[in-house]
């Protein structure tokens, strides 16, 4: 029976990555579509919804299936349960990075974006879609540290969503209404992406440590705290026989 439960678990994992590659394949040509003004690119990325309900239906399936199979270990039922979470924040990304490629299918032939946003947008897009590579890296080799590090990348993201706000809502704004509504979603698009992004990080830390990511970080710093400590006893410690030498 445990034979049966950890290939269900492999073929879970594997159906997660096909996910993953395929929430970045749409958001990938969505924002193609929406910089280069590509009509064949929008409805390229609008056309992967269906494969990719087809994976999700498949992988809520499996976890009712190991849920039911067996009572898993502790770090079996963490797996699915992190496992089932992903899967809806990756439904969530898919739906977000098609939001992207409708405004661009819907603006069609016109540009959506003025010349002077272009660069910002870009910019954003290739942020998340770095944070997309990770994201699939850390389910093919799980690693609490590394899924910490996109915070990090989040926070770029959501600081060039800030400015970007800002710069809309300035009496200087000389486009029209229309960029502007545009540019406000396409921005809470990809920040929201990005988001979700943390989230399946944040399940990979919970998946390898049994831990929430600002419990993890508490942990790390009391360990690094007593790794010091100990190497400054050590050190004491060798000093004092080297001071102490018995006649």
């Amino acid at each position: 029976m445990r034979t049966v439960y950890r290939e269900h678990l492999d073929a879970f994992a594997h159906d997660l990555l096909v996910m993953c590659d395929s929430v970045r394949s749409i958001m990938d040509k969505a924002s193609e579509a929406l910089l280069t003004t590509s009509l064949e690119k929008a409805e390229d990325a609008l056309s992967l919804a269906d494969p990719l309900e087809e994976i999700r239906v498949r992988c809520e399936e499996r976890a009712v299936q190991l849920l039911a199979l067996e009572n898993p270990v502790a770090s079996d039922l963490r797996q699915v349960v992190s496992s089932i979470y992903i899967v809806e924040d990756f439904n969530r990304m898919a739906a977000l990075a098609m939001h992207v490629a409708n405004t661009a299918r819907r603006r069609h032939p016109d540009p959506v974006l003025s010349d002077d946003m272009v660069g910002y947008v870009e910019e954003m897009a290739r942020l998340v879609q770095e944070m997309g590579e990770k994201t699939h890296d850390l389910l093919v080799d799980p690693d609490a540290d590394v899924a910490m590090i996109l915070n990090e990348d989040d926070d770029a993201v959501d600081d060039l969503n800030s400015f970007l706000l800002e710069l809309m809502t300035q009496r200087e704004w000389k486009h029209s209404i229309r960029q502007a509504v545009d540019l406000a979603g396409l921005t809470r698009f990809y920040e929201r992406y990005a988001d979700h992004c943390v989230n399946v990080a944040a399940r990979i830390v919970y998946l390898t440590t049994g831990l929430q990511p600002e419990e993890y970080l508490r942990k790390r710093e009391s360990d690094r705290e007593e790794a010091e400590l100990a190497k400054r006893f050590e050190a004491l410690e060798r000093q004092f026989r080297r001071g102490f030498r018995p006649e």
